[in-house]
């Protein structure tokens, strides 16, 4: 998912990871000409470390009971997500009601329905500008609905590994459909579901088979030097973007994720902010480009760099005040039950 997981099992080598991927997309957004690919790397980041993630939830449960239980793990995600992204399409609202910046009121019922049921990557058209962003959280909930029941499947039958594959090669097909049928115009191709899918099964892949993975000690740097090339040259929009682009960045940050996903302490000045965004990364992700598009038709110069800041203020006052005190109430309710 986009934002942290449970508060008691953070780590700082994935958090770290979380800032640089979510502090791409807001240099995306504040300077979109020096860092032109910088949104698909930040997002494609996210997808792989979901996919890592959330397979570890579920292979931990897996391997503790020998079952997912569907309804605590779709209530685990709720409880996360819904939150934080109430607290935004209440603002969303309010803003559209009070000041329209961008023109839009007319499709508020629509934008409302569309973010809240999470099928913002779906072909039906983007009610408001300000919301396209919530295309990814629509993957990231479809990917949610289909892959416990897969690897729950298939850990039974002692076939991760095959399902793994099957799964790739499936995503891969329907990839290439996808750009084959949006061949005149691959940009189109960019929220649809269909292009990402096999960047969280990579992620999948990486904790189901990533112990048996020796690194060797160029493969940090490497990555670290492929995820920046990439963040500077304008990928998106050719069908190479998702049959190429995507598995690529992909694999870099798998490279990371088993790099770092034993750091529990991030002790350098730098890095340490880096962790710190990565903590309130979710709520970022969510507020910065409502809060760009917004800016826009009123700060005609350096709307971009505000709304960085201003996104920043809006994810710690989320952390703060919904994320942190929800955590904390529900993880006291499962102690006492």
């Amino acid at each position: 998912m986009m934002g942290p997981g449970k508060p008691s099992r953070r780590v700082a080598g994935l958090d770290l990871l979380r800032g640089i991927a979510v502090g791409l997309v807001l240099a995306r957004h504040a300077l979109p000409t020096p860092f032109a690919g910088a949104g698909v790397v930040g997002v494609v980041m996210f997808f792989t470390l979901s996919g890592y993630l959330i397979t570890g939830l579920l292979v931990d449960e897996l391997e503790r009971t020998g079952r997912v239980d569907l309804r605590r793990f779709y209530a685990r995600r709720v409880r996360r997500l819904v939150p934080p992204l109430l607290v935004l399409m209440a603002a969303v609202v309010v803003v559209t009601l009070a000041f329209d910046p961008i023109g839009d009121r007319g499709e508020l019922p629509k934008t409302v329905l569309v973010a809240l049921t999470w099928t913002g990557n779906l072909p039906f058209g983007h009610p408001s500008d300000a919301t396209f962003h919530l295309w990814t959280l629509a993957t990231e909930e479809q990917f949610y609905l289909l892959w416990p029941t897969v690897l729950a499947f298939a850990f039974v039958r002692r076939r991760v590994g095959a399902a793994l594959v099957l799964a790739g090669a499936a995503c891969m097909l329907a990839c290439a459909m996808t750009v084959l049928w949006l061949r005149e115009a691959p940009d189109l191709a960019y929220s649809l579901p269909t292009s990402w899918a096999g960047c969280f099964v990579i992620g999948a892949a990486v904790r189901t088979h990533g112990d048996r993975l020796a690194l060797p000690r160029w493969a940090v740097p490497l990555a670290l030097a492929g995820l920046a090339a990439l963040s500077v040259v304008p990928i998106r929009g050719h069908a190479l973007t998702y049959l190429a682009g995507g598995p690529t960045i992909a694999v870099l940050t798998a490279v990371l994720v088993l790099a770092w996903r034993t750091w529990t302490d991030v002790t350098t000045p730098a890095l340490r902010v880096m962790v710190w965004i990565g903590t309130v990364s979710y709520a970022a992700y969510l507020w910065n480009y409502p809060l760009t598009i917004w800016l826009r038709p009123y700060v005609p110069v350096g709307s971009g760099l505000l709304a960085a800041c201003l996104t920043l203020a809006a994810a710690a006052l989320s952390w703060k005040y919904v994320e942190q005190p929800l955590a904390r109430r529900w993880q006291g309710q499962r102690l006492t039950t």
